[in-house]
């Protein structure tokens, strides 16, 4: 069978997205896993390297659009993309935060989940791009229950076929049974004997502190986190440069690298493309298993 052809989007084109990109399609594991098809703008050379600019959050939304609009279509078997910049696409007038954000927009996907993929650990986060006084806000019964079916129901793709499955605590000591908060036996707990009479494995929610080491040591297949700094200092001390970001619940198969624009070493050559690398390739195997 033809190798998948996998669409990579470069991200903001004045970080280290063209670099990593550009270093990606030439490594022969990528070459050996797929056919890469890079999306970005043509005038690339154009933009200032480390300079955030409305002009370049726009080339980088225009470059993402075009994938998804081929990745429907069935162009491209998966999209991997390299990072954007936040800023940049404020200053272009996007409304979104970020591409979960904006892949769930283009696609209609009614319910995602932004989950971090390494060999050691799987981290699928309850909320994202949210300020943390209003963490709690999100994380309603209702939430919390969406977020734990996804995960169960997206795992098995990655070989946990009944995937173990634990939750944090929102607060510490996952708040010491309402003495450090409410939000864990009023809304937590709920939502895991919910998914638990649904035949969903999950325990919690236990003490952040303590349960990524759990996981880690194989005790879990994945860890919910209630927001995003829970979830990713863990899975950035365990993998940081290899760990993939994939976005639960879309249509369509989308990956991502573990990090951002880095502008203060854009232009400079010395972009380690490693989460790339294995972003494209992850995308590459997800879309041979659903090809079959």
């Amino acid at each position: 069978m033809s190798l998948p052809r996998i669409a990579i989007t470069v991200g903001d084109p004045a970080g280290v997205g063209p670099e990593l990109v550009d270093k990606a399609i030439r490594d022969p594991h990528v070459l050996a896993a797929c056919e890469p098809v890079v999306y970005g703008p043509p005038d690339a050379a154009r933009f200032e390297p480390g300079v955030l600019s409305a002009d370049a959050g726009r080339a980088a939304y225009e470059a993402l659009v075009r994938a998804v609009e081929d990745a429907v279509a069935g162009r491209v078997a998966a999209i991997a993309t390299a990072p954007i910049n936040k800023e940049a696409w404020a200053l272009a007038g996007l409304p979104w935060r970020g591409h979960t954000e904006l892949l769930a927009h283009l696609t209609g996907a009614p319910r995602v989940a932004m989950m971090f993929y390494s060999r050691h650990l799987r981290v699928v986060l309850a909320s994202v791009h949210v300020a943390l006084a209003d963490v709690p806000k999100v994380l309603t019964l209702e939430h919390m229950v969406g977020i734990i079916r996804l995960a169960a129901c997206e795992l098995p793709r990655f070989g946990f076929e009944r995937p173990k499955l634990a939750l944090t605590g929102l607060n510490p000591h996952a708040g010491e049974h309402g003495l450090i908060g409410r939000e864990d036996d009023d809304v937590l707990r709920p939502a895991v004997e919910a998914c638990r009479a649904a035949g969903i494995s999950i325990e919690g929610p236990f003490p952040a502190d303590t349960l990524f080491v759990r996981a880690v040591r194989g005790e879990f297949d994945a860890v919910v986190a209630c927001y995003h700094d829970q979830g990713l200092v863990p899975i950035k001390l365990v993998a940081f440069g290899h760990a993939v970001n994939v976005t639960l619940g879309l249509p369509i198969i989308r990956t991502s690298v573990d990090h951002g624009t880095a502008f203060d070493i854009a232009g400079r050559g010395v972009a380690d493309p490693g989460s790339l690398i294995e972003a494209v390739r992850l995308a590459a195997r997800l879309a041979a298993a659903r090809r079959g």
